[in-house]
């Protein structure tokens, strides 16, 4: 029976699962972030191959699988689609490969049917659209060069913007400022900026303020303000996709995925819904439960041909807790 080697590798984790073409959940297990665009393409790759080897085992031989499937951060573009796709070749991993976004794989996981639109927001923000006859619409999903806005770091750093106006008398007053200098326990929320500055505290750590940003916003004019555009932002990437691909007018599964957008904070998926109703009333929103690993082990069991009991197997598998590795 031959075997794929799914991957979902983001930038906090890389989770790799071997899955039977019968769609039996084989081995799973989680790695480090997958993080090529910082740490380049072999050491990202090098995180893919040590999860692997962990839960295969130390003496497994390659190629692990018949077909590598991975689906990860960092393939915003085609050219690095190939260059993540030659380097876990080169590596004899399997005996094919197929690369590509992190966002296919949640579309995949969330979509009842192999097309529809999935937009993320979690530590970043993305969309993908997938038409029934296979036709794609992307974004380049650069962060602000290419016109993004939002997810979890950039709310964070919306939330802290706006706190040391507040404090420094450049803008309106807002609870974000008390809400900044509460989630990191300091005076003052210059103090953050500093700490970040010299190195002390990671960017990262912002994206710890999305969940008291929202708290704020339902009774916070500033705090809300944030929040309707993310609302914004979520909603004209799936309208653009939708449209691009002729599905404006036509009943669509849009998946929602990402730590910002699976809390199903009562306010902002409101806004969201709001926002679908009004510019594409005949889409469907999903907010998927289901791991991404799972989007990318769908779509590698579909190239090889698997039954379609395959899928239902797989999901079964999916459902008991991952093991410890």
């Amino acid at each position: 029976m031959r075997t794929v080697l799914a991957v979902d590798g983001g930038n906090s984790k890389t989770d790799v699962a071997l899955v039977a073409e019968d769609g039996t959940v084989l081995a799973r297990g989680r790695g480090a972030g997958f993080t090529p665009q910082s740490s380049g393409v072999p050491a990202a790759i090098d995180v893919l191959g040590d999860t692997a080897r962990r839960i295969l085992g130390e003496d497994a031989a390659t190629p692990y699988a018949d077909l590598v499937s991975a689906y990860v951060a960092g393939a915003d573009l085609p050219v690095e689609e190939e260059s993540l796709r030659e380097e876990i070749s080169s590596r004899g991993y399997g005996a094919d490969v197929v690369v590509g976004n992190d966002t296919f794989a949640l579309l995949r996981a969330g979509a009842t049917r192999p097309w529809g639109v999935a937009v993320v927001c979690g530590a970043g923000i993305n969309a993908v659209g997938v038409s029934p006859g296979g036709e794609i619409a992307r974004f380049p999903a650069l962060g602000r060069l290419s016109g993004d806005w939002g997810g979890g770091y950039g709310l964070g750093e919306e939330a802290l913007w706006h706190a040391v106006r507040a404090e420094d008398g450049r803008g309106p007053a807002t609870l974000l400022l008390e809400t900044v200098r509460g989630h990191f326990g300091v005076r003052r929320a210059e103090e953050v900026v500093l700490a970040i500055h010299f190195g002390e505290l990671a960017h990262e750590v912002l994206h710890g303020l999305v969940p008291p940003l929202l708290e704020a916003a339902t009774g916070d004019a500033v705090a809300r303000a944030v929040v309707e555009r993310q609302a914004d932002e979520v909603a004209v990437l799936g309208v653009v996709a939708m449209r691009r691909l002729g599905l404006l007018e036509r009943p669509c599964e849009v998946v929602l995925g990402g730590g910002v957008l699976t809390a199903r904070h009562p306010l902002l998926h409101g806004m969201i819904e709001e926002r679908y109703a009004a510019q594409a009333p005949a889409a469907r929103l999903l907010v998927t439960d289901l791991p991404p690993i799972v989007g990318a082990a769908l779509l590698g069991l579909e190239r090889l041909g698997a039954e379609p009991g395959a899928a239902a197997r797989l999901r079964e598998g999916f459902a008991e807790p991952a093991p410890v590795s």
